[in-house]
């Protein structure tokens, strides 16, 4: 699977997972109707779903992988979503995790 396309699923992926988890959010926290629950359960299905489209040869290679995805986009739902601004230590330790991201999902294997 060429870059792009890992990179289309694990963002595909952190949106599911980051929307799934914020519509319970949504619903225990922010007292929205329990009716958010619903959406909130089919992006998570398919954020399992997506993640078995990743080109690793291991599960947990994948996981472990998309754990840096996962951190970057989190910070870009705290921007747009959230609105608030993350701050540089934000900044600094989502660079150092995609970049561990990358060394376990691109790194040569034997």
């Amino acid at each position: 699977m060429p870059i792009a396309s890992t990179a289309m699923v694990y963002a595909l992926a952190a949106f599911a997972e980051i929307g799934g988890c914020f519509a319970f959010w949504a619903w225990l926290r922010l007292g929205h109707s329990p009716w958010w629950v619903l959406p909130g359960m089919a992006l998570l299905a398919g954020f399992a779903w997506l993640l078995t489209l990743a080109p690793a040869d291991a599960a947990g290679r994948a996981y472990a992988a998309y754990g840096g995805v996962y951190v970057v986009a989190s910070l870009l739902w705290l921007t747009v979503v959230e609105r608030q601004l993350p701050d540089r230590w934000d900044l600094v330790g989502g660079a150092i995790v995609l970049a561990g991201a990358a060394v376990i999902l691109f790194g040569p294997r034997g």
